[in-house]
């Protein structure tokens, strides 16, 4: 059975009121550029994964679009047919996957020649402590973000919310290397930080300018 936190009341109710699901994407700090790096906005048909039901009903609930469609279904085990896609966006997910390397083949074959992949997640210096959190003084104030095992990839057993969560932790070149050895032609490779607006309205996110907490990856699939 796959890591399915988000169906578990406690677990979903917290997320409920995190920024990114009160304000949408305008509270998601990396959104502004991930949107940059979708090639397609305007896109004849969307069809959406996600093994949660909670988060499927919500995801209905603020659309009515008869052109998409969502399945529920976890990630690793998704099959679609070669070629059927133009482009593929993950956010926020592929940390939780035990293996990148499969979804980037996966990916690579769903897509059309010139086909775009473009996906979110949390930063390999976020990931690489199972202790994500700043290093503080005894008054609580932020001293900074500590780096440590970062060439240890694996299992990261974290607390998010109010649960214990399992991730997995790996470096950046590997996310550069399974996408090049799947035959991906890398297009931008971003860390992001919050945009001016949402540090004028959220000023706590400042902090979020002293590390990378999310990587954004835009890849391509070769012509045929």
């Amino acid at each position: 059975m796959k890591q399915n936190k988000y169906d578990e009341e406690t677990f979903f109710s917290a997320y409920e009121q995190m920024p990114r699901s009160v304000k949408g994407l305008e509270g998601a700090g990396e959104w502004h550029v991930l949107q940059a790096l979708i090639p397609e906005q305007q896109a004849s048909s969307v069809t959406g994964v996600d093994l949660s039901e909670k988060m499927l009903q919500k995801a209905r609930e603020n659309t009515d679009d008869p052109f998409i469609t969502y399945i529920k279904a976890p990630i690793e085990d998704i099959q679609f047919t070669d070629s059927q896609f133009d482009v593929v966006i993950s956010s926020l997910a592929f940390h939780y996957i035990m293996s990148f390397e499969t979804i980037c083949r996966k990916v690579y074959a769903w897509l059309k020649p010139g086909g775009s992949f473009i996906f979110s997640v949390e930063h390999p210096i976020f990931t690489s402590r199972s202790e994500q959190d700043w290093y503080s003084d005894d008054q609580g104030n932020r001293l900074h973000w500590p780096v440590d095992h970062y060439q240890s990839e694996g299992i990261r057993e974290t607390s998010f919310l109010t649960e214990n969560v399992v991730k997995y932790h790996r470096t950046l070149s590997t996310y550069l290397n399974d996408l090049i050895s799947s035959g991906f032609n890398i297009r931008a490779v971003k860390e992001p930080m919050p945009s001016d607006e949402l540090l004028q309205t959220v000023p706590e996110m400042k902090d979020e300018n002293r590390r990378p907490m999310f990587l954004i990856i835009s890849a391509a699939k070769g012509p045929a």
